[in-house]
C-alpha cells in the first residue's frame, strides 16, 4: 500500500492550480485571491470595475492575478471570461464565487417600532432592489458554475494533484442568523445558496466536481464600512461576534 502525505503543506497546495474568483477586486474576495496566488496559484479575477481589478492584480505577490472585466449577470460576460481563461489554459481548478450585494436595508428600525412603522418601512423597498439580491448573490452564481463547467471536468482530466476540481460558493453568517442584519433579501439570498450547492453537490458527483459552501461573518468589504465603523466606535459584542473583531485575510485563507 502506498503511503499518502500527511504533511499540511502538500495537503493542502494549491501551487500551479488555476483558480477564478469573482468579485476579486475588493473585500474577502481579494483576500482570497492573494492567499490562493501567494500560494503558488494562477487566479483570475473577475468584476465591473476595471480600475478596481487593475489595482487588485498589483497586489499579487508574483504576478498572476490577471484580471477580466465582466459582470456576473451577465450570461455573455462569464462565457466570455471562460473562453479567455480557456484559450490560456485549457482548464481550470478552482471557481470562488463571491460577488454578492446587500439590498434593502433594516437601518433606522429600532425594536420597539410600532407595527404600522414597520410595515410601512417593509413595504417602501423597491421591488427591483429586493430582485437585485437574488440575481447577484443566487442567480449569478448559478451561472457562473454552469459557465466554467467544461473547464473544471478539464481541470480533472489534466490534474497534477489528488484534490478533484471544485466550486466554491461564498453564503455568509446571515443565511443562518435569525435577526436581519442586513435585511431579508440578503439573508434569504445567502440562504438559497447554501441549499443550491447542497443540491449541485448531488448532483455533480458522477462529474467528480466538489461544491462547497463558506459562510463568512463580518469581513472589510465595499458592503460592510458602517457595522466595521460601529463596531470599532462602539465595541464588539461578544453574542454577535465573539472573536470581537471583523475578519482579515489570516481568516478568508484557512478554508483554501
Amino acid at each position: 500500500m502506498a503511503s499518502s502525505s500527511i504533511d499540511a503543506g502538500e495537503l493542502f497546495a494549491v501551487k500551479g492550480l488555476v483558480a477564478v474568483v469573482t468579485g476579486g477586486g475588493t473585500g474577502i474576495g481579494l483576500m482570497i485571491a492573494q492567499a490562493l496566488e501567494a500560494n503558488g496559484a494562477i487566479v483570475y479575477i473577475i468584476g465591473r470595475r476595471k480600475e478596481v481589478l487593475e489595482k487588485a492584480a498589483t497586489t499579487a505577490k508574483h504576478g498572476n492575478i490577471h484580471e477580466i472585466q465582466g459582470d456576473v449577470t451577465s450570461k455573455a460576460d462569464l462565457a466570455r471570461a471562460a473562453d479567455k481563461i480557456k484559450a490560456k489554459h485549457g482548464y481550470v481548478n478552482v471557481v470562488v464565487a463571491n460577488s454578492g450585494v446587500t439590498g434593502p436595508s433594516m437601518a433606522g428600525i429600532s425594536p420597539d417600532v410600532s407595527l404600522t412603522a414597520f410595515r410601512d418601512h417593509l413595504w417602501n423597498w423597491d421591488p427591483a432592489e429586493f430582485n437585485k439580491s437574488y440575481e447577484v448573490n443566487a442567480t449569478a452564481v448559478f451561472y457562473t458554475l454552469v459557465a466554467f463547467l467544461e473547464l473544471l471536468d478539464e481541470g480533472n482530466k489534466r490534474r497534477k494533484v489528488g484534490q478533484t476540481s471544485q466550486f466554491i460558493a461564498l453564503s455568509s453568517i446571515g443565511a443562518y442568523n435569525r435577526m436581519p442584519f442586513s435585511g431579508y433579501a440578503y439573508g434569504s439570498s445567502k440562504a438559497a445558496v447554501v441549499h443550491m450547492m447542497k443540491q449541485l453537490a448531488t448532483a455533480l458527483v458522477p462529474y467528480d466536481i466538489r461544491t462547497n459552501v463558506i459562510a463568512p461573518g463580518l469581513y472589510p468589504s465595499d458592503m460592510t464600512p458602517h457595522l466595521l465603523e460601529k463596531g470599532d466606535k462602539d465595541g464588539w459584542p461578544r453574542q454577535f461576534i465573539p472573536a470581537q473583531r471583523a475578519g482579515d485575510i489570516q481568516d478568508s485563507k484557512q478554508p483554501f
